[in-house]
């Protein structure tokens, strides 16, 4: 059985200025915004998990934050982001006050890690920093193609419908806000999920928990090159994410969301 390779690709880093065309509640939790300019016709993102740097305007230096490219089209010159609304941080509350006309910068993304191989099944877990990539991934598998996901929401109202021609099946995991960093149902939900051969599982959640989920699918013989895990955030650190637990040096950047 060959394992897939992770292919990586880099694109030239831009800057661009951009504006908000449309903003809308998907869920009491989620904020879909699109953005709009000319600087899109060449914007590139080659995988379903890349993400682009969002500074953030307040009143002093902008935040920044990493978000992923959850839809985009280069002859409409228009890109979607989701923004996670669960507190007071710069991006959440930037989104709740965004309106038509605003402005927004972005930059990259600066690369891809485009996942390729003979893959049968895809296990996707995430929690709500990682819906975006997870939808993209259900809308970008050809039709057939056999997916499980796990998905933390604080409720059932916060649920999203996915257009998907794959064979999905969507496991909703509904846990409060506060309990966001808890591992124990995702690891009790990965425990129902038969990986068979060729199963790739891929991880987007607090740093603490996909450490957690990896430990537990090594211990269980799951072979790490159908592995990938993430921390989109970590908790108690306001700018912090580990983007590959098994890249030579993890990254520790803004978070998503």
């Amino acid at each position: 059985m060959t394992a897939p390779i992770t292919r990586r690709v880099r694109h030239e880093l831009k800057f661009r200025d951009l504006t908000v065309a449309q903003k809308e509640r998907l869920t009491p939790h989620m904020i879909r915004v699109t953005l709009k300019g000319e600087t899109l016709s060449d914007f590139v993102s080659s995988s379903f998990d890349d993400h682009v740097k969002v500074f953030i305007p307040t009143d002093g230096d902008p935040a920044k934050r990493d978000y992923t490219p959850r839809q985009y089209d280069t002859n409409a010159q228009e890109l979607v982001l989701d923004f996670a609304d669960h507190g007071e941080g710069p991006a959440a509350s930037w989104a709740r006050a965004a309106k038509a006309g605003d402005t927004l910068q972005i930059a990259g993304p600066r690369g891809s890690r485009v996942i390729e191989g003979e893959i049968a099944h895809w296990v996707l877990i995430g929690d709500e920093t990682a819906l975006p990539a997870m939808g993209r991934k259900l809308e970008d598998l050809p039709a057939g193609v056999k997916v499980t996901m796990i998905a933390a929401v604080p409720g059932p109202e916060d649920e999203q419908t996915i257009d998907t021609q794959t064979d999905a099946t969507i496991h909703w995991l509904h846990r409060p806000l506060e309990q966001a960093a808890e591992a124990r149902p995702f690891l009790d939900a990965l425990a129902n999920v038969d990986l068979t051969p060729r199963t790739f599982v891929w991880i987007a959640t607090e740093a603490g928990i996909a450490k957690k989920l990896r430990e537990a699918l090594l211990a269980q013989g799951h072979p790490l090159p159908w592995l990938k895990a993430a921390g989109y955030w970590v908790n108690g650190e306001a700018e912090a994410s580990v983007k590959d637990f098994d890249a030579p040096t993890p990254d520790h950047a803004a978070p998503k969301g």
